[in-house]
């Protein structure tokens, strides 16, 4: 027997390992974790003339990493060519919009590896921020306008900043937005600088407060909703543990979020225990 057969062989078995392995099935491609800016929550106590205020839309938040677009969990968008051709090779942070009350389309869109050229036309990605610029959010803002300008993309737009004066005016423009079928209003502090995690100087207002929860069982419906969901029993961060029932489409109720993944649902207040009140279903994470 040749004897250089052997150590040939545990050459081969140690180049195999060396070689990288992607956990991910074929359907879910990934990427690393973007660090990404998160919002606080507006506690009415704030000048509001030194903000930028914005419209909060419900789409899905992407993050062009320069060469590549991305979902919050790092997974790999796959738009056609067209979509990000012109873009600029440096990061941005946006939402992936169809317009209000159509977050249940434009997820499925994204979600879709070979998602139909005709449904991409018709989303935008919408510019809010520029994670590696060292300036203030008033300098981004500048730099944001003069970026969808100069790559002139039909599907690259940015979300409108405006200055509102006073709290009656920023409930006013509230008001407009959820009554015409908007999720709510951002605000950025013009001296506010991008960071990764919770910023205390962006917030998010709505008319609503919302959360994020884990499922942990589906329970069934009865009558109409026999044979499809009925309520999901979800547990949230500080392990309160309870039922959601209402919220959902006849879709959603026939496939319901999977059992593990985390969902976002709207509520009023708590009770004494900690429960949300009226709890109501948006949306699964993604």
């Amino acid at each position: 027997m040749n004897k250089t057969l052997p150590a040939l062989c545990h050459l081969l078995v140690a180049l195999l390992l060396l070689l990288p392995h992607n956990g991910h099935s074929a359907g879910l491609p990934a990427t690393a974790k973007p660090d990404i800016q998160l919002a606080s929550r507006y506690q009415g106590q704030e000048n509001v003339r030194e903000y930028y205020v914005s419209e909060k839309l419900d789409g899905v938040r992407g993050y062009w990493t320069g060469k590549q677009l991305i979902t919050r969990q790092g997974h790999l968008i796959s738009p056609p060519i067209f979509f990000t051709i012109g873009w600029p090779d440096f990061p941005l942070d946006g939402e992936l919009w169809l317009g209000r009350n159509r977050f249940e389309q434009v997820s499925a869109i994204v979600r879709t590896q070979k998602a139909k050229t005709e449904d991409w036309r018709q989303i935008r990605f919408m510019l809010f921020d520029l994670p590696e610029h060292k300036g203030s959010f008033s300098e981004r803002v500048k730099a944001m306008r003069a970026i969808v300008t100069a790559t002139n993309s039909p599907y690259l737009a940015m979300i409108p900043q405006e200055k509102l004066s006073t709290v009656t005016a920023l409930q006013a423009r509230l008001k407009q937005v959820v009554d015409n079928d908007g999720e709510g209003l951002m605000l950025h502090h013009q001296n506010a600088f991008y960071q990764s995690g919770r910023n205390a100087l962006v917030m998010k207002l709505k008319q609503y407060q919302d959360a994020e929860a884990v499922v942990l069982a589906h329970n069934p419906g009865k009558g109409k909703y026999a044979n499809k969901l009925g309520s999901l029993l979800v547990k949230t961060s500080e392990g309160i543990i309870f039922k959601i029932g209402t919220g959902f489409s006849d879709r959603q109720r026939q496939f319901p979020p999977p059992v593990g993944s985390t969902i976002t649902y709207r509520y009023t207040g708590k009770t004494k225990n900690g429960v949300p009140r009226f709890a109501s279903f948006m949306r699964q994470r993604h």
